[in-house]
Formats: C-alpha cells, structure tokens, sequence
C-alpha cells in the first residue's frame, strides 16, 4: 500500500523529468569544465542518448536507478502499490536498454552507462567522473601513442 494519497502521489510522479535531471546536469558541467563539447538529446541516434560526443564517437546515458532497476542499489525499491504494473515497466525498460546498447555499439559507438547512485552518493561520485574521462581519454589514444 502507499504511504502517500493517489493525488499526492499524482503530483510527485508530475514532477519527474526524463532530461536536464540532476545527475545530468552535474555530468554535462563536468565534462564541459575539462573541455568536451558535447551534443544533448539526439534523436538521430538510437535510445536518444543523454550526451554524444561525436569527435570521440560516445555515447553517455545517465540511468535512474528506479526507472531502469538498477539492481542491488541502495535507491532502487520496488514500489509497494501497482507492483504488477511497475514489475512490467520497468522490465520493459531493461529490455529497451540492452536493444539500444547493442545497437549503438553495433553501429560503432562506445556506450557509458552511469548510474543515478554513482553521481549521487558523494562517496563515489569523484571516482565515477574520473572513470568516465578515462574510458573517453581511451578511446582518443590511439595504440603506439606517446604523451
């Protein structure tokens, strides 16, 4: 059973944005900060990508850990009213995720799945963003490169 009345909990879900969340604002000031021009949104490319960095063919999706059922996470919950219907979306999203996933990297992308709880928890955070410049700064580098 919810905690909260049909009509408060009507409003709190009005309130949920699928862009310019917070993680990907903080994602977006981060890269932008260390020089990497980036493209929003994309509906040229499959699954609509938060951000697409075309000079280094990447793709980055900021996942919801709800939304996406990220697993084993300390904000995932399964909600406690219309579970059946809530088991089935969020499958449903799962599924889309890997289709779009393997299609992007079968067209040549490199894709960067983050997590809403790697960008939220302060104890991780810094490492996350490091990591995803990383796996970008890989991909720049070509094999025989010297810096």
């Amino acid at each position: 059973m919810d905690i909260y009345s049909s009509e408060h909990r009507s409003q709190l879900m009005a309130r949920i944005h699928a862009r310019n969340t917070s993680c990907e604002l903080l994602m977006r000031k981060h890269l932008f900060s260390l020089g990497y021009r980036y493209r929003l949104h994309s509906k040229r490319l499959p699954g609509t990508p938060d951000i697409v960095l075309p000079k280094y063919k990447t793709v980055i999706f900021i996942h919801g850990c709800f939304w996406h059922g990220h697993s084993d996470c300390p904000i995932f919950r399964e909600p406690k009213s219309n579970m059946t219907f809530w088991r089935k979306k969020i499958l449903a999203n799962s599924v889309r995720d890997a289709k779009v996933i393997g299609k992007l990297e079968m067209d040549g992308w490199k894709v960067i799945v983050v997590w809403e709880c790697e960008l939220r928890r302060k104890s991780v955070r810094d490492k996350t963003l490091a990591g995803i410049v990383n796996e970008i700064q890989d991909i720049t580098s070509l094999p025989g490169d010297t810096m």
